[in-house]
Parts: C-alpha cells; sequence; structure tokens
C-alpha cells in the first residue's frame, strides 16, 4: 500500500498494538510471527497499515536471518563470532524502535532491510 492510502485510514489502536507485537516478536521469533500476521491480513483493506508493518518487519527479520547465515559461514574463519552480538544488538535495537513507532501509529521503515517481500 502506499503511504497515501495510509494516511487516508488512520490504524486503529488494535493494529497498533498488532504491529508493535509484529515488530517485538522478531526479537525471539524471527520471522514466524511477521509471516502469519502479513499472510493473515495481506488482503483486507481497512487493516493497510498492519499489513505494511508486517511486511517490514518480515523484510528486516529475513535480513537479519540471511546476516545469521553469513555469520555462520564466516565462522570457519573465526570473523563470524565477532558478528554475532553485532546481529544480535542490531536486530534487537531495531525491533524496539519499530515497534515503538508502530505504537504511536508511525509507519516505521528499517534502515537497511532488504525489501524482498512487496
Amino acid at each position: 500500500m502506499s503511504d497515501l492510502n495510509e494516511a487516508a485510514m488512520p490504524a486503529t489502536q488494535e493494529d497498533r498494538t498488532l504491529a508493535m507485537l509484529t515488530h517485538l516478536s522478531g526479537i525471539i521469533l524471527s520471522f514466524i510471527v511477521p509471516l502469519i500476521i502479513w499472510l493473515t491480513n495481506k488482503d483486507k483493506a481497512d487493516k493497510a497499515f498492519l499489513n505494511d508493518q508486517a511486511r517490514e518487519a518480515l523484510n528486516f527479520q529475513i535480513t537479519m536471518a540471511i546476516a545469521w547465515v553469513v555469520a555462520s559461514i564466516l565462522s570457519t574463519l573465526l570473523i563470524g563470532f565477532l558478528l554475532f552480538p553485532v546481529i544480535l544488538i542490531v536486530n534487537l535495537i531495531f525491533c524496539i524502535l519499530a515497534g515503538l513507532k508502530a505504537n504511536e501509529g508511525v509507519a516505521y521503515r528499517y534502515p537497511f532491510a532488504l525489501r524482498l517481500i512487496k
């Protein structure tokens, strides 16, 4: 959905709370919850904000999963072990920031997520 459509239809408190939980779930459950939320709401026009935020969280968690795979491969060269805590901290910080913004009703964009799901 475009930003224009989201601005025309403000998100309900329920959608904002669910979007916040979707972002925060990435800290522990990776891409599972964002995928479920996105798949169950992607065809509902009244859930534009929730759909957008679930898709954004899903793209970020896919990016984090790719980072984990790369760090795992690089750990054979002993470089990856340095990346594990960085990936963990980045995921934690950005998920919390996104959750707070989503709860305010602001569409959050992760600064470096691969936009694979459109």
